[in-house]
């Protein structure tokens, strides 16, 4: 046969899930959404049935608990999702509890047939479906039953031309000896971990028939507005708009400071990662604002992404300026036990939606703060992921870090990160002539001359001012504490 048979692929109405299907669930199809108790499960299937449902697709909800529906509907309806005007005209609900005392799956059987003949529904929801093994197991009825229920049930749905969603709480082990696990087409499961003090939702598609997948484990929350899903972070153009941000490769962007540009080789390199690094009161969050003011200047609209401190704290007063003129977007992460790809999906969506050129992530130590303790175990896997995915839209990255100013120890990350950067910008305090001083060196830029030398700075109301370079540093990079000698 030449010819393909076209299955139309339905939008969930539920953010972030789409992708991870493949673009959306395919009509007809008979799909199972599982996972442990309180993981959302339910939550989803009424966004995605109020999201799909209308009057020329309407939607039966079958549950088979043994409180009704009303008790259910108390506590859907605080979500916005919820459209009362749909509820007995485009959605019908059912319950089967009754039904289902005596354990007869051929009375449960005839009465959802009966009721999608009468309701004529295009979308068909069974809730709790492990209410139905339970009862399976507890009559004796074995697999073989259930199994005989479950292929005559997807059978009829198919025939009606619905689409079904069996929602059911399973652990892995009855997973994988269930038979509705076979008979399915699709299988979305969710569950939720406690780590330490942190609870944290994930999402992952098993199988979905006919179509390519998101694959791996996702993180999700059910926020006011219902669930919300950040797919795993991965490096795809097309998703992420970089198209429309590439940059050429030989363009360079001003730090905002001349003598830093010119230590640079004459600036940071478009698409770069720039890590500064610096102990605490070194300057870092002024360069930082100083590259996002000069992107503003040049017309070239800057994201920076807050980890320690509040947006009010962190912005200087023209920043902030140039933040309510809608120059410079702020996204405030101070919210902690986040995943990554939740704070990448607010980043890239910023980015897309500014058209931004300039990136700061303020800071490296405040974003693995602000990580759930069960990521920051993989910091390292975290942070290359979404440098590589911001990168790649062709925008310029520069990430703080705090070091502890050790005159001992040279190290330019304390995260052991330095690899990730294509570039890197070191401050220092040292003693001189019985004052500390600062001063900055270009350590790295990849592919790039760069100057070798080490200069004091200062900073005053202007920003970040490089003076004379340093003659006599052997008390730097040695271990010895104080310098006597200077341009």
């Amino acid at each position: 046969m030449t010819n393909k048979v076209t299955i139309q692929r339905l939008a969930t109405g539920v953010p972030g899930l789409d992708d991870l299907l493949g673009g959306g669930i395919p009509e007809f199809s008979f799909n199972l959404l599982a996972g442990t108790p309180g993981s959302g499960k339910t939550t989803m299937a009424h966004q995605i049935m109020f999201s799909l449902a209308t009057p020329e697709r309407r939607a039966l909800f079958f549950t088979v608990l043994g409180e009704p529906p009303l008790k259910m509907l108390r506590y859907q309806q605080q979500f916005p999702f919820f459209d009362i005007g749909k509820v007995n005209q485009s959605i019908k609900f059912v319950n089967l509890a009754a039904d289902l005392l005596d354990g007869d799956f051929d009375r449960v059987l005839a009465r959802i047939i009966d009721e999608v003949r009468d309701f004529s529904p295009s979308l068909v929801f069974v809730d709790s479906f492990r209410s139905v093994v339970q009862s399976a197991q507890g009559m004796d009825l074995g697999a073989a039953g259930l199994q005989h229920f479950v292929q005559q049930l997807g059978m009829q749905m198919t025939g009606w031309l619905a689409t079904t969603f069996l929602i059911g709480e399973y652990l892995a082990p009855e997973a994988e000896s269930s038979p509705i696990f076979t008979v399915a087409d699709g299988i979305v499961w969710m569950s939720q971990q406690v780590h330490r003090d942190a609870l944290v939702r994930k999402i992952q598609v098993v199988k979905m028939r006919g179509q390519s997948q998101s694959l791996g484990v996702h993180t999700f929350r059910i926020c006011d507005d219902g669930v919300e899903i950040f797919p795993r972070a991965v490096l795809k153009s097309a998703s992420t708009g970089a198209g429309e941000l590439s940059i050429a490769s030989n363009q360079r962007l001003s730090t905002g400071v001349a003598e830093l540009d010119s230590m640079m080789g004459g600036g940071v390199p478009a698409g770069y990662s720039l890590l500064v690094v610096g102990p605490s009161g070194s300057g870092k969050t002024v360069l930082a604002t100083q590259f996002l003011a000069e992107g503003v200047r040049l017309g070239e609209p800057g994201v920076i992404a807050a980890f320690e401190k509040s947006p009010n704290q962190l912005l200087s007063q023209a920043l902030n300026k140039m933040v309510s003129a809608g120059e410079v977007g702020v996204i405030d992460t101070r919210t902690l036990d986040l995943s990554i790809d939740e704070i990448l999906h607010d980043l890239v969506k910023m980015i897309v939606s500014m058209q931004a050129k300039r990136v700061v992530i303020d800071s490296l130590s405040g974003f693995e703060l602000a990580l759930a303790p069960i990521f920051r175990e993989d910091f390292r896997e975290s942070l290359y992921r979404m440098i590589a995915v911001l990168t790649s839209m062709g925008v310029t990255v520069m990430m703080t870090a705090e070091l502890e100013d050790r005159y001992t120890m040279l190290r330019f990350s304390s995260y052991g990160n330095a690899f990730l950067a294509d570039a890197i910008v070191m401050q220092r305090y040292v003693e001189l002539n019985g004052q500390f001083k600062r001063v900055i060196s270009v350590v790295k830029v990849r592919a790039s001359d760069h100057s070798k030398d080490i200069r004091l700075y200062d900073i005053d109301h202007t920003g970040v001012n490089i003076g004379d370079r340093l003659v006599n540093h052997r008390g730097i990079l040695s271990g010895m504490p104080t310098l006597d000698q200077q341009d």
